[in-house]
């Protein structure tokens, strides 16, 4: 199979959908790989990496996108990439689709073979190829969320550990899953006072055997959030519903009863953010501030630390890609459940059902989708 590697082209996006490694892994089983011009750059892999792993250089993304079976990313396919795929094609990165209508028809519109990351499965029903970047996100959102409670930031001044004789900050954690838990990690190391609400009394109970009483575990049905959100210094978005918008628990009236110079780190944004002031904002300009309340809604926080992350990412993501190009998308996805899973958008039908509600289309079964295809192809040989 030929697959092929583009740049990233969205903003302060340098992350790359392969290492130098994952091309040689490939190119050992007999397959071809294309790759754009410094693709990796941003990540800290140059052309000859790639080039002494059997990869191939070529100068242009269309020349990427001409030449390949299957195109491997990082993020959603900005518009003029939905442009270049065409029919029967496999796209396998990040998709987001649930918050992106537009992206969403212009990949029914191609008749692709769209596989969205964060939503393959496991055998425990955990995401396997969103928990790597939910990791990374959960570590960056106590950085940046300390880097933007200082004054010279919109923030109240405050360091999140506090100092001898000062108290620490407050840190409110939503979420429990990847991002909570990696969230509170950096948040105890810095010593501030870490509160985490989720729905799971069990997993409050699992995170509490890890980190005993250095954070306070909140079952959300029986809290008063607002009273929480009201006393926080520090708010990590960290809830998500795997391929569908995240809930808005944090509403507008509970933004204006925060601090003065408060923070809110929204890392649930890909998927729509569980703020309802929350909008995206990028690297280059992260903050706004409503209410007195500093925002920030990075949408793609991991392609800040690009080398780390696409390491990360790829030593997930490998055996799906090998696996794709070894057998093909249909017996790939129809021998493996979890992998079906990741299956959003197929030959022009909405094939994952979060999505499909979300955005109003007629939701196809996947496997009946890949069934559909097969059963044409083989009245068309016959």
């Amino acid at each position: 199979m030929k697959i092929g590697i583009p740049s990233e082209i969205k903003a302060q996006e340098s992350r790359v959908g392969l290492t130098p490694l994952s091309v040689q892994e490939l190119t050992n089983h007999g397959h071809e790989v294309l790759i754009q011009d410094n693709a990796g750059f941003g990540a800290g892999f140059e052309n000859g990496d790639y080039e002494k792993c059997g990869a191939k250089i070529v100068p242009k993304a269309s020349d990427v996108f001409n030449d390949s079976d299957m195109i491997i990313k990082v993020k959603e396919p900005q518009s003029e990439e939905v442009n270049m795929l065409r029919e029967n094609q496999i796209l396998f990165t990040y998709l987001h689709l649930s918050a992106a209508p537009e992206l969403t028809k212009g990949l029914v519109n191609s008749k692709a073979i769209c596989i969205a990351y964060e939503t393959v499965t496991d055998e425990n029903r955990r995401l396997p190829l969103l928990a790597p970047m939910s990791a990374v996100a959960g570590r960056m959102s106590i950085q940046a969320g300390a880097h933007s409670l200082e004054k010279p930031q919109g923030g109240r001044g405050l360091l999140i550990g506090g100092a001898p004789g000062v108290n620490p900050g407050n840190v409110l954690i939503l979420g429990g899953g990847v991002v909570g838990e990696n969230a509170a990690i950096i948040a105890t190391g810095m010593e501030a006072k870490v509160f985490i609400v989720d729905k799971s009394e069990a997993r409050l109970n699992e995170l509490q055997a890890k980190f005993g009483n250095r954070i306070v575990p909140l079952v959300s049905d029986q809290i008063n959030l607002q009273e929480y959100v009201a006393n926080t210094d520090l708010l990590i978005g960290g809830v998500l519903i795997p391929g569908a918008n995240a809930p808005k628990l944090i509403s507008k009236e509970m933004i204006k009863s925060m601090k003065r110079g408060s923070v809110i780190v929204d890392v649930a944004i890909d998927q729509g953010g569980c703020v309802e002031t929350s909008k995206p904002t990028t690297h280059a300009d992260p903050t706004y501030i409503v209410d007195d309340v500093v925002h920030y809604c990075v949408a793609n926080m991991p392609g800040g630390v690009p080398m780390t992350s696409t390491l990360a990412l790829n030593a997930a993501t490998l055996p799906f890609v090998l696996q794709l190009a070894q057998s093909g998308y249909r017996d790939a996805l129809t021998s493996d459940a979890n992998f079906l899973a990741g299956l959003n958008v197929c030959q022009g039908n909405v094939t994952y059902k979060a999505v499909a509600d979300d955005l109003d289309y007629e939701f196809i079964d996947p496997s009946k989708a890949i069934n559909y295809l097969k059963l044409c192809l083989t009245q068309m040989m016959s």
